[in-house]
């Protein structure tokens, strides 16, 4: 697929820029005002999962859960044979065992895996997920400015910050559920997204050493016909990548559901943020590089 020289991806970005930007404040007024919507695992409480013989109801359910007195209801989510119950506070011995007791009464049969984080344990899982974050980012950066030069490099870690927080900020925005796979996630689909990115700019880079860019437009024309070279394979690796992900999403079951969901929305911001994010972004910081008074081929 050929695409005209008329479609200017340098001009569209503006309205992607536009976008992101309003998207962002969302998410950051979102994250300021409530938070993430942290699953067990980023918080102190305990996390029972029941397999059962048979469907019970929430209504059946209920005496059992009200048994333990606990100050907090607890989140119950029921699937088919399956019911998951989350409590903000830890449960001790004695609490665990009488729940299991009154679940047996409706279902003997009934198997039950309780998972229960500390405080201390949750907020070490919190840091060391932001720690995987920015390790990932900083082992980009020393990689691109290498590999490249650092206005690549710099371009690319907006990108990929982009995708990362964009993600973030719908999980905060909607109330979504984040958990471990929440993370797992995210720094994949940090990897994705750095991964189009350099197959831009290393294309954007070949047009450098053959070209003679003595102006902006130039340098915007280069642009658009370096994305216009690369775009089908950008695109075509995004959409494999989605299908899985969605169909991982429809039919996978409870415990990747986040992961899954995580992974679909970076992946259509991600699909964009290479192309109207990265590339217009490295156009601009080249704008600003001041002219070294020869007419040698800009060099990347």
């Amino acid at each position: 697929m050929r695409f005209k020289k008329e479609l200017d991806f340098v001009h569209l970005s503006k309205y992607f820029f536009i976008f992101s930007i309003v998207l962002t404040i969302l998410g950051v007024l979102f994250l300021a005002i409530f938070g993430l919507n942290y699953s067990v695992d980023f918080k102190a409480g305990s996390n029972v999962d029941v397999s059962l013989s048979k469907n019970i109801t929430s209504e059946q359910l209920q005496p059992a859960l009200d048994a333990l007195k606990l100050s907090h209801e607890p989140s119950i989510t029921m699937g088919e044979n399956r019911v998951n119950i989350r409590y903000d506070e830890v449960l001790d011995d004695t609490q665990s065992q009488a729940l299991q007791a009154e679940i047996t009464k409706l279902d003997d049969q009934a198997s039950f895996e309780i998972n229960t984080v500390d405080t201390e344990m949750a907020k070490e899982l919190a840091r060391n997920a932001i720690y995987s974050v920015l390790l990932a980012s900083i082992g980009i950066i020393i990689y691109v400015s290498i590999r490249f030069e650092w206005r690549f490099a710099l371009a690319a870690i907006v990108a990929l910050l982009h995708d990362a927080f964009m993600v973030v900020s719908i999980f905060s925005i909607f109330r979504l559920e984040v958990d471990l796979t929440f993370i797992v996630a995210v720094l994949t689909i940090i990897g994705y997204s750095i991964n189009d990115t350099i197959v831009i700019f290393d294309r954007i880079r070949e047009n450098l050493r053959f070209g003679k860019q003595k102006s902006y437009e130039d340098l915007k024309a280069l642009v658009n016909k370096s994305v216009a070279q690369t775009l089908m394979r950008s695109l075509y690796t995004a959409f494999t990548v989605f299908v899985a992900a969605f169909f991982l999403l429809v039919l996978g079951g409870e415990s990747i559901k986040m992961f899954s969901l995580a992974m679909v929305i970076g992946l259509l911001f991600g699909a964009y943020s290479s192309i109207f994010i990265a590339s217009p972004l490295w156009l601009l910081l080249k704008k600003r590089q001041k002219p070294s008074g020869k007419s040698a081929p800009a060099k990347a």
